[in-house]
């Protein structure tokens, strides 16, 4: 690469920094330090004629001596311009060093960054309040957005805006990581005082009675209990379709339609409802934490997920 001059006061472009390389920087921080040649070669590991090499170098880039002979004839003083960039430069390798030592330690008690989960809404109202109580008490000044999923979800968990995604197994993509939270088998719920009575739920009126369904996409009238159900060659009326979980509770509530959930939510509700299990097998429903290879090695981030399995293990 040819020798490039920079007149004093020009602006620096991309030509004059491809001139400097760490040697360089390396080399004008230990003669700032040192002010002697000789010791400035040995902290580097170099000998003076390339110590004297990397100078020359650096007073062509700067388009300055930055050093001349001391007055007693032993060691060297730094020109002004020297002394102007030692700040800088001690900033500038300061974090490059920092880079190459890695992060810091993951501190709960100070981090104050923000974690975003990904989850819908049924895990949450399982793992929710166990995983915030952790993270106020342990982590008071992080903050925690409990987001529900889009249809860019892996491209959002790429790009750093989401941390974990908490789903089913179908969401699975073989480029993410994933760890099982828990498996969870269905009850069947009704209100205090239904008319049917408190009694086993046979299938005949299982399927006599009218069914609320929670339809993720919004408006379906047929899921898992459905599928379930023509197998053993049965059908159900669903008379009420709704989109979100928490409407759930409050409808059974007040009227003679039973619904078929999974055990966790229904038991959060379990003093207002009555549960039973249902008249027919269900595969159970799994739930899975998914995070990006990206974050798989961050402090941070291997202390969120312990919090989250912790909570689901509390359940």
């Amino acid at each position: 690469m040819a020798d490039v001059e920079r007149s004093p006061g020009r602006p620096a472009d991309d030509s004059d920094l491809a001139e400097i390389d760490l040697g360089l920087l390396l080399a004008l921080e230990a003669l700032l330090r040192e002010r002697n040649v000789t010791r400035a070669a040995s902290r580097l590991n170099i000998g003076q004629p390339a110590l004297s090499a990397r100078l020359n170098r650096l007073r062509q880039v700067f388009a300055d001596p930055l050093f001349v002979p001391a007055a007693a004839g032993r060691g060297v003083v730094p020109t002004t311009r020297a002394v102007e960039l030692q700040t800088e430069l001690a900033e500038v390798l300061g974090r490059l060093r920092r880079m190459v030592e890695g992060p810091a330690a993951f501190d709960p008690a100070r981090d104050q960054r923000t974690f975003v989960v990904a989850i819908h809404e049924n895990p949450a109202v399982t793992l929710a309040p166990g995983f915030v109580a952790q993270l106020t008490a342990m982590a008071p000044r992080t903050r925690l957005a409990l987001v529900h999923p889009t249809p860019d979800i892996v491209d959002r968990l790429e790009r750093g805006e989401i941390d974990i995604l908490v789903t089913g197994p179908d969401r699975i993509s073989g480029e993410l990581m994933q760890r099982p939270l828990f498996e969870d088998s269905f009850l069947t719920a009704q209100r205090k005082g239904h008319p049917r009575g408190t009694g086993t739920l046979d299938l005949d009126t299982f399927c006599e009675l009218d069914h609320l369904l929670i339809s993720a996409d919004g408006g379906g009238f047929a899921g898992l209990v459905d599928d379930a159900l023509t197998a053993l060659g049965r059908s159900r009326r669903v008379a009420v379709s709704i989109q979100t979980y928490a409407l759930a509770p409050v409808i059974l509530a007040h009227s003679d339609c039973i619904c078929t959930l999974p055990r966790r939510f229904l038991m959060r509700f379990a003093h207002e409802l009555d549960l039973i299990p249902p008249p027919l097998d269900l595969p159970p429903a799994r739930i899975v934490a998914l995070w990006h290879p990206r974050n798989q090695e961050d402090a941070g981030h291997a202390w969120l997920r312990d919090r989250l399995y912790q909570a689901a293990a509390a359940n």
